[in-house]
């Protein structure tokens, strides 16, 4: 499949606004006013990436993810595969992290993939709006994982 080079609908980009003063920086992540209330958070998670490491690209049947990406280098891909989207066959890179804080929310059915092309270890904060397994992580993990099929057609380069 060939990707046009394109915003992927739905997919929202908010830089961070830093707040600074003499004992560093505040910034808002976000806000129940900007989000609609079928993406409100509800549980967040830090993880931590090594340099040159990559995750994804995967996608959630219905969870939608809101990354906050504030810290190294990170470069983010969205894949819009969606028959019913006004952008499907779109790909959309972006580079992101200290330099370029931000938050994105990616729906569901979005393939997404992110890879730390700084050389520190950089952390990402996440809040979807789906708990991890479920309640009492007690059903299915809602995650399409790409990177484990053989010749799967998202190339991150």
């Amino acid at each position: 499949m060939t990707w046009n080079k394109g915003p992927v609908h739905g997919c929202t980009v908010r830089p961070l606004k830093k707040h600074v003063d003499g004992r560093g920086w505040l910034a808002e992540l976000f806000r129940q006013d900007e989000l609609e209330t079928h993406h409100h958070p509800i549980m967040g998670y830090l993880s931590m990436t090594r340099p040159g490491v990559s995750r994804g690209p995967h996608e959630h049947r219905a969870q939608t993810d809101l990354f906050i990406f504030f810290s190294g280098r990170f470069r983010l891909y969205l894949w819009d595969a969606r028959a019913d989207s006004p952008s499907c066959g779109h790909r959309d890179i972006l580079e992101l992290g200290a330099a370029h804080p931000a938050s994105v929310l990616v729906p569901p059915g979005v393939v997404h993939a992110y890879r730390n092309v700084g050389c520190t270890e950089a952390l990402i904060l996440n809040c979807p709006n789906a708990l991890y397994a479920g309640p009492g992580k007690t059903e299915p993990v809602d995650e399409i994982r790409h990177e484990d099929a053989a010749g799967h057609i998202f190339i991150m380069d």
